[in-house]
């Protein structure tokens, strides 16, 4: 459905922010609105509530008339919202109930009424006024066409003076088809509400119906309202256009190497959502994010259903993370609550309201899924899609957890994952020889590139850490299995590196025993040479021994030159 178009009618805003959001407005200004519902359904307190915006908020004077209760009751009601009626000048209480000991003669009009509410609108000029439990006065006209000519009465009163109006009246049961109705309020009023509460599970769930508004488009169908302590809240319609800015920020995970699994961490702004069974340490990843929130200097509201802020702490500080301190610097924040206290919708509005005063950056709902699973909350699978409309809206990082009851298959998850996250983790148990060990995968992870493998979840004293999977032989390994596996793979690499070792020696030890040799042979062969060559010389020394000697023999014989030549050594 496209937006409400807010510029058809002219309009009275009731100050109750979801109401005028689904009416585009308010209520139809100088005209007449009928609230319809049974007991309880919050009828009185949506009136008064508008009178009393009117005045806070827009500066507009009001008249309440009541036909039931005294005005006295109504001002001490409304102190419980903290609302202080009796010191307002703004606002004027009229008692038009009939006393028990009033008999009624003859036929009754509202003439009277309307001449004292007329005295009372010269004095302090309202332009809003309420008729609360107009049946009452119904129930002493003599028939329906009396009936309609004095309501009608009231409504031509009410257009002339442009008084925006607000007539409430009970809604007739399947037996009351004797009494007087509202069939005929519902065609005449301008602007038709049904209001209505009825119990799922033990539990009251009221909600809220515009069934006509005449000259203006409305958002069509039920939305839940609650009653809580600052009186009436509407849930907000979602629209069917999203408009949420998109920031390129990175925030840490509080977990390293899931950073790097993310390319960085998560998207500033973005909705992320982990899954799996219990145990699968959901939690743990939700406080590691929280730490690491506050860590950068932001603050986080950490929403906890089912377990204590205390009991929180102190498991945390088991593997190493220190809520405490946060909690100490006022930067984390927790509101733990029991999932069965509250509707759905009840808790949706008061993490509404907390984030509206705590005004944090990230926020952790631990587990989402609580909110959904019982059977008093199967209506209500709008709760996360507005949870996280308002969030993305608000530019707050949410990160969620949620409970599955089959951890290797992630999609029988009660949410629609798919569609409303961001970043889907989800973690998982694998079983091996007697021994249950974490896995973590990435299932997506929009807008970014993202590891598609499984890690090891590991928990220490030392914090949270991932491991990369080790696969042996076709099968992964994980905890004890793999530590034996990596350990006797360490002792065969120490064998190998041993065994290399000692050949290097051997080879080292052979190489010195060559070189050892070769020294002593290029000994060897240089002595050898030293003695050839101390042989040459002794050979030609012994020649011109021999020579000289020939020749002084040949001397000392006479020999002469020519003989002589032909004795020399060496002549044939």
């Amino acid at each position: 459905m496209p937006d409400v178009d807010v510029a058809t009618v002219k309009k009275s805003p009731t100050g109750i922010e979801g109401f005028d959001a689904i009416t585009g407005g308010g209520l139809p200004h100088g005209r007449t609105c009928t609230l319809i519902g049974g007991p309880g359904s919050g009828k009185t307190v949506f009136a008064l509530q508008t009178l009393i915006n009117g005045a806070l908020l827009y500066g507009e004077r009001g008249i309440f008339v009541a036909f039931e209760e005294n005005s006295q009751s109504v001002i001490a009601n409304a102190a419980s919202f903290g609302w202080d009626l009796a010191g307002q000048d703004k606002l004027t209480f009229m008692d038009a109930g009939m006393s028990p000991d009033v008999v009624q003669t003859g036929r009754f009009d509202v003439s009277a009424l309307l001449s004292g509410i007329r005295a009372r609108f010269a004095e302090n000029h309202a332009t809003r006024i309420v008729f609360d439990s107009i049946d009452v006065l119904l129930s002493l006209l003599d028939d329906p066409f009396t009936e309609r000519q004095e309501l009608y009465r009231i409504q031509d009163w009410l257009t002339v003076n442009g008084i925006t109006g607000i007539v409430t009246t009970r809604a007739r049961t399947a037996n009351q088809t004797n009494e007087p109705g509202n069939d005929f309020l519902e065609y005449m009023a301008d602007c038709v509400v049904h209001l209505s509460q009825h119990v799922i599970g033990g539990l009251a769930h009221r909600d809220l119906r515009v069934a006509k508004y005449r000259g203006s488009p409305i958002y069509e169908g039920e939305f839940p309202l609650i009653i809580g302590a600052d009186g009436i809240e509407v849930a907000m319609p979602m629209s069917h256009e999203m408009r949420f800015p998109a920031f390129s920020e990175r925030v840490s995970t509080g977990v390293e190497r899931l950073d790097t699994m993310l390319g960085g961490g998560y998207l500033r702004g973005s909705t992320i959502l982990v899954t799996g069974s219990p145990g699968t340490a959901k939690s743990t990843l939700a406080a590691a994010f929280a730490q690491a929130c506050v860590q950068r200097g932001e603050r986080c509201l950490y929403v906890s259903f089912d377990e204590s802020s205390s009991e929180i702490i102190r498991n945390m500080s088991s593997i190493g993370l220190d809520l405490a301190s946060a909690v100490a610097d006022g930067n984390l924040r927790f509101h733990s609550v029991q999932t069965g206290a509250l509707n759905g919708e009840q808790h949706l509005l008061y993490i509404k309201a907390l984030i509206r005063q705590y005004q944090p950056r990230c926020l952790v709902i631990d587990p989402l899924s609580a909110v959904l699973r019982s059977q008093a909350f199967g209506i209500m699978m709008d709760v996360p899609l507005r949870l996280i409309g308002f969030t993305k809206t608000e530019g707050i990082t949410m990160l969620s957890t949620s409970l599955v009851n089959n951890s290797d298959s992630p999609e029988s998850t009660e949410m629609k994952v798919s569609t409303i996250a961001d970043t889907w983790i989800h973690l998982s148990f694998k079983v091996q020889m007697g021994e249950r060990n974490r896995l973590l995968s990435i299932v997506k992870a929009r807008g970014t590139a993202h590891s598609r493998q499984a890690r090891e979840l590991v928990l220490s004293n030392d914090g949270v850490t991932l491991s990369d999977v080790y696969i042996a032989g076709g099968e992964v390994l994980m905890g004890t299995l793999r530590w034996e596996k990596e350990e006797a793979v360490r002792r065969e690499s120490a064998s190998a590196h041993a065994s290399l070792l000692k050949k290097e020696r051997e080879l080292s030890l052979a190489e010195a025993q060559v070189r050892t040799r070769i020294e002593l042979l290029q000994r060897e062969l240089e002595l050898r040479r030293l003695e050839s060559e101390a042989l040459a010389e002794e050979m030609a020394r012994d020649k011109a021994q021999r020579a000289t000697a020939a020749s002084e023999i040949g001397r000392l014989r006479g020999i002469d030159q020519s003989s002589r030549a032909d004795h020399e050594p060496g002549a044939p």
